[in-house]
């Protein structure tokens, strides 16, 4: 059986080389519909690899009080959208104090500006740098984490000590060369002396992470004061099965803050860790799809392509398989002879599909800024669908070549 299938392939490959052209025209067909399966597919698996990895830092174990909610937020164009109060600093510190649900730790704040400049002695900064007031929770709650230094502490919070943590570009910037801990910053003419650097976090959707600057809450109100400020809440739980519970009971708390009676609706939007991915996970889904139905429609093509140059292969070598026949050959010898060649036409295709796509969708995952991982599912996708491809446009030729009557097709010129 091995020695029939390298036989076969040799006729194979060399049928292929005296039809070079019309080969290639169709190995090119094949290619474009993997590539846009796997393409797109490879996006699509380095979206959610970067979107699991940016929420998995902060865990299962998290919530978030808001303005909105996420999907008010995803519809922002919605006309009828009810308007919700901002959340204000003495409603986000009632809510911290009045919010005694067991395992729990609350942090409140605020985006001061997000365009400032940093200097530190001689250098400085692009006005790029978003400045967050912070407590001494907030950190911990994020899920983010420290490289070097330390985070805000109570005292440095209740004494509202001139002391900042900055993100991990700083350190190959502002402080390149230089051990950025306890060296002094200035934002708006304000000294912060830096106690700690966190790691990289990278960027999602065009907002960089790293370039950040963390300061004391108090003070970043008095040195950003601006009307209506909008400030966030929050809260992580360290017994992960009691989240629901503590949902419920923030939501309680929430209302009473904003002394909402009992048939009003929530004027605020409470953020599950776990609720945006589950929201996130589907919404890639419809790009999956929309991969699956680009790549069929594409391959429908192809496998009607690749049909088509197997029925002329098969008109072209008539004679030949009458020779065959005559001097012994079996139908199935004849049928896996032009079944063989169709598989080696569309693995060629299925292969430089492959390629194609996964240069393309690591090209375009790299631009964007996802984190690329080996897009296997896609890979694993595009094998089958050119398996698919085979059956489906190299069985009716195989089986109309070895049906041929060798009388018949020894007469054939």
């Amino acid at each position: 059986m091995i020695g029939l299938f390298k036989e076969n392939t040799k006729i194979a490959l060399s049928s292929i080389r005296t039809q070079l052209l019309r080969t290639v025209l169709t190995v090119i067909i094949i290619a474009i519909g993997i590539m846009a399966l796997v393409g797109i597919l490879t996006v699509v698996s380095a979206l959610d690899n970067t979107l699991l990895k940016n929420f998995a830092s902060m865990g299962s174990n998290t919530f978030s009080i808001s303005q909105y909610d996420f999907s008010s937020q995803i519809n922002r164009n919605n006309t009828n959208e009810k308007v919700n109060p901002i959340i204000s600093y003495p409603q986000a510190k009632e809510f911290q104090k009045k919010y005694d649900f067991p395992f729990t730790t609350t942090s409140v704040s605020f985006t001061a500006v997000s365009n400032a400049e940093v200097k530190y002695e001689n250098k400085k900064t692009d006005p790029e740098i978003s400045v967050l007031g912070i407590d001494d929770n907030y950190i911990p709650n994020k899920g983010l984490e420290l490289s070097k230094g330390r985070n805000l502490n109570s005292f440095d919070v209740a004494n509202n000590n001139y002391v900042c943590v900055v993100g991990s570009n700083f350190e190959k910037g502002l402080f390149d060369g230089v051990n950025p801990i306890d060296k002094t910053i200035s934002i708006r003419g304000a000294k912060f002396r830096v106690i700690g650097l966190l790691k990289e976090k990278g960027a999602t959707f065009g907002n960089n992470q790293d370039l950040r600057v963390m300061i004391p809450a108090q003070i970043a109100r008095s040195i950003f004061s601006a009307p209506n400020i909008n400030y966030d809440i929050d809260v992580k739980i360290n017994n992960e099965a009691l989240l629901n519970e503590a949902v419920d009971q923030a939501t309680l708390t929430m209302r009473k803050v904003r002394r909402l009676n009992p048939i009003e609706e929530e004027n605020f939007g409470i953020k599950r860790s776990d609720d945006l991915i589950q929201r996130i996970m589907e919404n890639t889904k419809t790009l999956s799809i929309a991969a699956w139905v680009i790549g069929i429609i594409t391959i429908f093509g192809s496998s009607i392509a690749l049909m088509n140059i197997m029925l002329v292969s098969v008109s072209e070598r008539t004679r030949e398989i009458g020779i065959r026949k005559s001097l012994g050959a079996k139908r199935s010898t004849i049928a896996w002879q032009f079944f063989t060649e169709t598989f080696v036409i569309s693995q060629l295709g299925g292969f430089l599909g492959i390629l194609l796509g996964i240069l393309l969708g690591s090209g375009i995952a790299i631009a964007i800024g996802f984190s690329f991982t080996v897009p296997w599912m896609a890979m694993t996708a595009a094998f089958i669908t050119t398996l698919v491809v085979t059956i489906f446009s190299g069985l009716y030729p195989a089986i109309k070549a070895s049906k041929l009557d060798p009388v018949e097709a020894l007469r054939y010129e």
